[in-house]
């Protein structure tokens, strides 16, 4: 569809608002339409350049696409190019999006039909006659969808090239979202190193359909009340002779249904401790457990399918973690908190698919 661009640029006029973004928008639709229509002539300075800071006031980590998908509609793609924590809020502006004639907008990279698929990248070719796919199977992790992807042309010497094109080849093939939602591990190699038949990748959407529909069946409505569950306390030392104190939900980790809450939120919290070895101050400390308690706790609550982990201090640095059945409300309710704390502690956040919560195997040994 052309050039993908990220948000950056100058700000002029405050967009405060979805509301405040799309009647912009629509004051300029008609000079947009030109630019892209031009396809390609006048879209960078027309349009990418004027549209870019706009959405980058509103919120930082959204990329685009436009095109024209006929003689009288241009087609903006709003995308968050992967990253998860961003997705809610793609959806959320695109929602909003006013009715205009000549114009469609699309949330996240829609699927792309295989046989018009094609991507070249580096003199290397990724398309449905060199791209195949096995599934590995982990007796430990049954409901892990690990994929291998092989690349006829694949070797070590353009291993990086393969790799990078073979994503971008499953995004547009998959859909942006459902490359997020429904595949937990990737690989990539090529034939030489492959260890089972070969399957058409043409055959691993429909897979992944069935896969994702199974695991719906085995796991849709599972909740688990965290009201009675024991918790421990630890303590090590951080390799550079920090101490570090950690409180854990250890019932949680024997539970055998963690693959209904795959989504993990790590949420980092910055403060000074410098003068405590490492740990919060009274006053810092008490600001942190209103965060957690009166705010995480409030808004992710268990019943609704956000289970609290635990969390661990050390080194001026409080992180806690949360498994979650989805991404998307704590995406929004991460940023209400930004907003409201950003400027007492510097709170940063990660989303990330973990099935069996394997990254936090050191609290199951």
């Amino acid at each position: 569809m052309g050039l993908i661009n990220s948000i950056l640029g100058k700000k002029d006029i405050a967009i405060k608002s979805y509301a405040d973004f799309w009647n912009w928008f629509e004051k300029n639709e008609k000079d947009f339409f030109k630019a892209v229509m031009s396809k390609g002539e006048n879209i960078e300075k027309d349009f990418f350049d004027k549209l870019s800071p706009k959405l980058g006031e509103l919120k930082e980590g959204y990329f685009f696409l436009a095109g024209m998908t006929n003689d009288t509609t241009a087609e903006l793609v709003l995308t968050a190019d992967g990253n998860i924590k961003n997705i809610v809020f793609v959806e959320e502006l695109v929602n909003a999006a006013p009715d205009l004639p000549n114009w469609k907008f699309t949330a996240l990279k829609p699927a792309v039909e295989i046989n018009n698929l094609g991507i070249q990248m580096n003199g290397c070719t990724f398309d449905k006659d060199n791209l195949f796919f096995y599934s590995n199977d982990e007796n430990e992790f049954p409901d892990k969808i690990d994929i291998t992807i092989v690349h006829l042309d694949c070797t070590k010497e353009i291993e990086s090239t393969i790799t990078n094109g073979t994503f971008i080849f499953l995004d547009n093939y998959l859909g942006e979202l459902h490359f997020t939602e429904n595949i937990d591990s990737i690989n990539v190699i090529g034939s030489a190193d492959a260890t089972k038949e070969l399957v058409p990748i043409e055959k691993l959407k429909d897979f992944l359909i069935w896969r994702q529909k199974e695991f719906v069946e085995k796991y849709e409505g599972i909740r688990h009340d965290t009201e009675n569950d024991g918790y421990a306390n630890l303590e090590a030392t951080l390799n550079n002779g920090m101490p570090l104190m950690a409180v854990i939900n250890s019932t949680l980790f024997e539970w055998d249904a963690k693959p209904s809450h795959p989504w993990i939120v790590s949420i980092k919290i910055g403060y000074n401790g410098e003068d405590n070895n490492g740990f919060p101050d009274n006053e810092t400390f008490n600001l942190l457990n209103e965060i957690e308690d009166d705010f995480l706790m409030v808004k992710l609550k268990d019943s609704e399918g956000y289970l609290n982990l635990g969390r661990e201090t050390a080194d001026s640095l409080r992180e806690i973690y949360f498994a979650c059945k989805d991404f998307r409300k704590p995406s929004i309710v991460l940023e209400e908190i930004k907003n409201q704390f950003g400027s007492q502690v510097d709170i940063e956040y990660e989303i990330y698919k973990d099935k069996y919560w394997e990254s936090f195997s050191r609290f199951m040994n």
